[in-house]
């Protein structure tokens, strides 16, 4: 079976290597990529591998630009430092979500998992079924503080995640702006993608929260969320225009 390795920390590399080779010596490592450009380029000249391991932070950028880019469906084992990107990866091909450093047990079950999802008798309801199990549960409430009080509000309920003064808060309504005590990055990875987007890198957006969108600026969009109708911050960033498009047209 051919694997290709994406990651650009060239001891980490060297260590999946020969793991792989202690658990599979019939893998063939067909590559060792270490650049979201470089592999957009590998993908676009080579035939598919069978399995990718795959580092979420590369020498240019997050992963997931590479499957912005192109399409991308062969199944991919996630190896990390991080596990803010837990629910971003499962949104790709993810089998497993290995934190770094990697032990011989871990990648053994998560080549089994590998197995299992892709094993030919297995039918679309039990694939479907293993990848629920894998995958993590979008959080449904946040915890705020609000003077010496402590609050519960429902994920629901919030229109947009955004950053103020190097604060994080989560709008409700045109009163209320309850600071948080995650980053937007771990916020991103415990939200639902299908409700919420990040149209740039200071503010998260409820779809139904919006209410209009305006061109702006060479094909750039501005959008209007009701409850914060002095919002500078609400432009879809150029890298993002895409997605956004895909996510509000479904």
């Amino acid at each position: 079976m051919k694997v290709l390795v994406i990651e650009d920390e060239k001891h980490a590399s060297d260590r999946l290597i020969r793991l792989l080779a202690a658990v599979e010596p019939s893998f063939a490592v067909t590559g060792v990529l270490e650049s979201v450009e470089s592999s957009v380029n590998w993908f676009l000249a080579n035939p598919r591998p069978d399995l990718i391991f795959m580092d979420v932070q590369l020498e240019d950028g997050l992963c997931f630009e590479i499957f912005d880019t192109i399409a991308l469906e062969t199944p991919v084992i996630f190896t990390t430092a991080y596990n803010e990107y837990t629910l971003r990866a499962f949104k790709v091909n993810s089998v497993d979500y290995l934190l770094k450093p990697l032990t011989i047990e871990e990648l053994r079950r998560a080549l089994e998992k590998y197995r299992n999802i892709h094993r030919p008798t297995v039918n679309v309801e039990q694939t479907e079924g293993l990848m629920q199990q894998l995958m993590p549960k979008a959080k449904e409430r946040f915890l705020v503080r609000i003077g010496d009080h402590i609050r519960s509000v429902a994920v629901s309920s919030i229109h947009c995640f955004f950053i103020q003064d190097r604060c994080v808060f989560a709008n409700v309504d045109r009163q209320k702006n309850y600071p948080l005590d995650h980053s937007l990055d771990k916020i991103e990875s415990m939200i639902h993608s299908t409700i919420f987007f990040r149209i740039n890198r200071n503010c998260i957006v409820h779809f139904d929260a919006i209410t209009d969108m305006v061109i702006y600026s060479s094909n750039r969009l501005k959008i209007s969320v009701d409850t914060m109708p002095d919002m500078d911050n609400l432009i879809v960033s150029r890298d993002r225009i895409a997605a956004f498009r895909r996510w509000i047209d479904r």
